[in-house]
């Protein structure tokens, strides 16, 4: 089986396996039960939304990649680690495009030549959910149009960041066993399901792997750390091409792991330098492995 030539990784906030309960999330259920599923991944420490998020897409603990705070600060700049999007440039130019809704996260949008950030959150009225997904749907009308989106962005991307936020935001202000907050996971599992059918239309689905994970679980707020210091334990779901169905995932798996386990699904090399391993348990045995490098 050859390797996946997409993936979508979804982050949400507030979620856990309770929150799948009622049928609120039916998209995320099959996923679920066609897919392999952790739901005690480990976070980071400070469990808030932009250093958990840097620890996701840097593959680096909080202590290597610095940034502890959470709002963005325009004068410490971006991360000076690696992140997975610079791996895929740097492995033959693999596009990402990149949907975050909250502008804390502008600290990590660091311009690449193959990859493209769409951004906007509480600040912006207008930011929701549903305007995420006319963005997604508006990026691939012009990223298919075969006159590229944006300065380098000619083709449909490989990799696909969605943020989606408003679960756990609801639930911390609205309260988690709200009906406000069942309301919201209802509105991001559309959202999921709207990615999904684009991906559809473009006749993609079957060449990707998805990937769904949580910078918050349920009960916890990304935006403010918890007074007893606990590293959260948050889902991790992998589902799609070269994905064993209905696997529960025996091994420990880190947040940090996300980045190398992408890098492994569109069969390219995790570098050493991360502490980011794949999780190879995921992987049907025909599922082509990345190719090693001769260290001669």
């Amino acid at each position: 089986m050859a390797p996946s030539e997409h993936v979508i990784l979804f982050v949400l906030e507030g979620f856990g396996q309770d929150s799948l309960k009622g049928g609120t999330m039916p998209t995320l259920n099959r996923l679920v039960k066609e897919g392999a599923v952790t739901w005690s991944a480990t976070a980071v420490k400070p469990a808030l939304r932009l250093p958990t998020m840097a620890s996701l897409i840097t593959g680096m603990p909080v202590e290597k990649h610095g940034i502890t705070w959470n709002t963005f600060e325009f004068s410490r700049g971006y991360p000076r680690a690696p992140s997975v999007f610079d791996y895929l440039d740097l492995s033959g130019g693999r596009d990402s495009a990149i949907f975050l809704m909250d502008e804390s996260l502008y600290q990590l949008a660091r311009p690449e030549p193959y990859t493209d950030y769409q951004m906007c959150g509480p600040l912006k009225p207008e930011c929701s959910t549903e305007r995420i997904v006319s963005y997604i749907r508006q990026y691939f009308k012009k990223a298919a149009s075969g006159h590229g989106y944006g300065h380098a962005i000619l083709s449909l991307p490989h990799f696909l960041v969605v943020h989606l936020p408003e679960a756990g935001r609801v639930g911390a202000s609205r309260g988690w066993t709200s009906k406000e907050y069942r309301d919201a996971l209802r509105t991001v599992d559309k959202a999921m399901r709207s990615v999904l059918d684009i991906y559809q239309e473009q006749e993609l689905i079957k060449r990707t792997t998805l990937f769904v994970t949580s910078l918050s679980g349920e009960g916890r707020d990304a935006n403010l750390e918890q007074a007893d210091g606990v590293v959260p334990m948050v889902p991790w779901i992998a589902s799609g091409v070269g994905i064993k169905p209905g696997h529960a995932i025996r091994q420990p798996v880190s947040i940090l792991d996300t980045g190398a386990t992408v890098m492994r699904t569109l069969g390219l090399q995790t570098h050493t330098e991360w502490e980011s391993r794949a999780v190879e348990e995921i992987f049907q045995a025909a599922f082509a492995a990345a190719p090693r490098v001769s260290s001669e």
